[in-house]
């Protein structure tokens, strides 16, 4: 710092790297020390980044390096290796005209002293590119009246095209949208009011696409137009001669000799300090974009045939019905509707062919006797036997001609059994025959002691509705029998190619038999929770919890009940149990204080949805919002617990402790002997049940005697269990000895150690449920299971929201029934029918 006399000395030059700021002149200038280095790669590249230019004013003379940089590195040319002699010279020529740079002067103020507070300011954007490089270079234009224009350069940018060869109208559109970007940043920086920016391009193409309003380009193209014309209207934009855009110089590049001399890059093309009446006037706003474009997407037409099969409304009629009965009782009606009509077709005609002059009045009540004789016919109002048989007949006949009819043809001409079928046909070896009409087997048992419809069945094929109806119908009739029973019924009358299948598939969607022999839904058994993998961390940091009993002890002379409340550790497997007096929220609230009292802070419970532990979780939760407000340090629940439940009826949810409930059954069983205690004996019995516990082993127990011991939840919990150390720990100068606490730490990490090792190895594989089972799905109609109640009294249900795990597999479901709705795991539940369009046939069949 240094006094200055501002009336008489000259004022300094700032700098800014290798821009500086004369403040005297109050403009921008350059000055660039070259230094002398050899030409290489990064010599060169070094070089070029020390020019600091944000504003981008020498953005036209540094392009010509940076297009050398390019050629270098398509080239493949060594960081640290002479560049060849053309890049050299090239290099060489550039350095020159860095000098020159000494007269290069842009002012600094965008607002001249000329201009009042009255102006309209308007940013102008002129972009272009070649086959080499692109740019973009913005205008301030401030207006004031109808005379004052002046005209500021704002920012410059040059880039260089990429490697991969594109094309020009595509470079022309890149550059576009880094001028909307330009607009966007300049829009934000400068505080002053601006009027709508105008975009100047001399590429007819890019206009063409960002005018257009129907025709669809191709992805690169549509990304980049969809950027434009989401930042813009399509009237700002316009169009510029090559020759009148200065962002021509941007994409060229020029030397430092022409850069000096031209003005048009700092000062604005001459038309901007004009009147906008004479301004260029853009010939485009009624050219067309042409179809044959490149980026024009162009339109396949893709014509689809939709064949349909049994689209005939016999066939309609057919598949309406879901009962064979129903089906030949329709079809009965029908036939009795046709026979009317025919009826009363040939009466109208004899009516006709005898005159009214000839007809003699005998021929006329013969004629009204047979009319009303057709409408009071007993069998026109009734269905006879012979009626159902005749329906059941017409039905076969059809379903034979549109399933066989080259088959029936050659069998109507040659009047042989199965001469003439072709050898792929599916009923070539029942060797068929045609009677009355109907297609039959002809077989090997024509000599046999049967009834004749089960020497020659009729013919069908499995695929048609029809078949399913009959396989229903015997399925039915025998009272849900199995597969076998359903087949040796059916062929006593029906042969139905490939019964055995279609037999299965509708027994296997009967909702009956799903009701009475469904299996129960089951999904492959899920990964184990984290809280069950986590090692180092304090016993019981990670809690499962349940309730086991009651036990019924002696208080005076009366028997009371209570109940046990066991803790097991997740991860070390070690067992905590408590008494509790009663299954209420304030008992359970008083077994967790006294165990978490005991044995430490705990991080995550987990348990059934029990009523007591539901409240236990509300409450719990309550008393710990009062403890934090009264501000009580050093407390273990001071930070919460997570509590989480199981879904209800999910027992196998819970089996690290449902297993150790059953242990502990079998080992008060063993020492109590079924003798009534008091209060203190059950409760000093949980003790001892509970150190016998804590000492089985977790992992595999060998015989040999120089293997380690097995290892047990007491190792954690004692370290009285002592595990094999390392040779010489407990000599006189073991540090383990003189300080306990390291001892304690050692014996922590040792059993951690062997934990991960030896315990969680055995986790690794699935002793059930070891295949993905295809899931429950909304909609579904389930059964609710009920162990407590027979199976054809479970609930029918319908699934309305599924619960899926981190791996997409559903293994809990919400169910809505006729008395609520229920979360259930899907191994409580029994599927019958698949979607909600099915829900009528619940009803029908059940």
């Amino acid at each position: 710092m240094k006094e200055l006399d501002l009336d008489r000395d000259k004022l300094p030059t700032e700098r800014a790297l290798g821009l500086l700021w004369c403040v005297e002149s109050d403009t921008f200038k350059f000055n660039i020390s070259v230094k002398d280095k050899p030409h290489t790669r990064r010599n060169i590249l070094s070089m070029v980044s020390s020019i600091y230019d944000p504003l981008g004013f020498l953005s036209p003379l540094t392009l010509p390096a940076k297009l050398l940089l390019q050629d270098l590195c398509r080239n493949k040319c060594s960081w640290d290796h002479e560049v060849p002699q053309a890049a050299s010279e090239k290099w060489r020529k550039w350095l020159t005209g860095l000098d020159k740079l000494e007269n290069f002067r842009v002012a600094r103020c965008v607002k001249p002293d000329g201009i009042g507070m009255s102006t309209q300011a308007e940013l102008h954007h002129f972009s272009d590119a070649r086959d080499h490089a692109y740019g973009t270079v913005s205008y301030l234009r401030l207006t004031e009246g109808k005379h004052t224009v002046h005209v500021a350069f704002m920012l410059g940018k040059a880039r260089v095209a990429p490697l991969k060869q594109t094309t020009i109208p595509r470079l022309e559109l890149v550059a576009a949208v880094l001028a909307v970007g330009v607009d966007r940043m300049l829009r934000k920086e400068l505080d002053i009011t601006l009027n709508s920016s105008t975009f100047w391009t001399d590429s007819q193409t890019v206009l063409k696409y960002i005018a257009n309003e129907h025709t669809r380009f191709r992805t690169f193209v549509a990304n980049r137009i969809s950027v434009i014309r989401e930042n813009t209207d399509v009237t700002q934009w316009k169009f510029i001669g090559t020759k009148l855009n200065p962002a021509d110089l941007a994409s060229r590049g020029m030397s430092a000799d022409t850069f000096i001399k031209c003005s048009k890059w700092t000062h604005g093309p001459e038309f901007l300090w004009k009147s906008e009446d004479e301004w260029p006037q853009n010939p485009l706003e009624a050219m067309p974009l042409s179809q044959d474009d490149l980026e024009v997407k162009r339109c396949t037409a893709v014509y689809s045939a939709v064949i349909k099969t049994q689209n005939n409304p016999t066939w309609q009629l057919l598949e309406y019905f879901s009962s064979w009965n129903k089906l030949k009782r329709a079809v009965v009606w029908y036939l009795k509707l046709r026979n009317l009509l025919l009826a009363l077709s040939v009466n109208r005609k004899m009516h006709w062919k005898v005159s009214p002059q000839s007809q003699t009045r005998s021929q006329s009540k013969m004629l009204d006797s047979k009319r009303k004789a057709g409408k009071n016919e007993p069998g026109s109002q009734c269905i006879s036997l012979e009626d159902l048989m005749r329906a059941e007949k017409a039905i076969i006949r059809f379903c034979q001609h549109q399933s066989y009819p080259e088959e029936m043809a050659k069998l109507e001409k040659t009047k042989f059994v199965g001469k003439g079928l072709r050898r792929n046909s599916t009923i070539y070896k029942l060797d068929p025959v045609l009677e009355d009409g109907v297609l039959r087997v002809g077989g090997r048992l024509s000599k046999a002691a049967m009834p004749e419809e089960a020497k020659r069945p009729i013919i069908l094929p499995k695929h048609i509705h029809v078949s399913t109806l009959i396989l229903r119908h015997i399925h039915e009739q025998l009272g849900h029998g199995g597969r076998n029973h359903v087949l040796s019924q059916l062929r006593k009358r029906f042969w139905i190619v490939n019964a055995n299948s279609a037999a299965r598939k509708v027994i296997s969607k009967c909702v009956v038999c799903r009701c009475v022999r469904g299996r129960i839904g089951e999904q492959k058994m899920a990964d184990l929770p984290k809280e069950r993998l986590e090692a180092d961390l304090p016993p019981f940091s990670n809690v499962g919890v349940d309730y086991f009993g009651p036990f019924e002890t002696k208080r005076g002379r009366s028997l009371v009940k209570r109940y046990g409340v066991i803790f097991t550790c997740m991860s070390s497997r070690a067992v905590h149990l408590e008494m509790a007096h009663s299954l209420d929220t304030d008992s359970c609230i008083h077994a967790l204080r006294r165990f978490i009292s005991r044995r430490g802070q705990v991080t995550c419970i987990r348990s059934d949805n029990g009523t007591n532990l539901v409240g236990a979780k509300r409450e719990l939760q309550d008393a710990i919002s009062n403890w934090n407000k009264e501000k009580i340090q050093n407390t273990m629940l001071q930070k919460g617990i997570q509590w989480t439940f199981n879904p209800p009826a999910a027992s196998h949810h819970g089996g690290v402790w449902e297993r150790l409930i059953r242990m502990v059954r079998q080992t008060l069983n063993s020492i109590a002997h079924e003798q009534p205690l008091d209060d203190e004996g059950l409760q000093t019995l949980f003790c001892e049940v509970e150190s016998i516990l804590n000492s089985r082993p977790i992992s595999t127990v060998h015989e040999d005697d120089s293997d380690l011991e097995a290892l047990t939840p007491n190792h954690i919990l004692l370290l009285k269990c002592h595990p094999a150390f390392p040779p010489g720990l407990f000599q006189k100068s073991d540090t383990y000895i003189r300080r306990r606490w390291k001892q304690v730490q050692f014996l922590a990490d040792l059993f951690w150690k062997r934990w991960t090792k030896e315990y969680l190895p055995l986790l690794q594989e699935r002793q059930k449920w070891t295949t993905v089972k295809k899931g429950f799905q909304v909609e579904d109609i389930v059964m609710v299971v009920d162990s407590t109640a027979p199976r054809g009294s479970w609930n029918l249900g319908r699934i309305i929201e599924v619960q899926p795990d981190s791996r997409g597999l559903v293994r809990t479901v919400k169910i809505i029934t006729k008395t609520g709705v229920f979360v259930r795991p899907v191994t409580k539940l029994c599927l019958l029918l698949e979607g909600a369009e099915k829900m009528t046939k619940v009803t029908s069949q059940r």
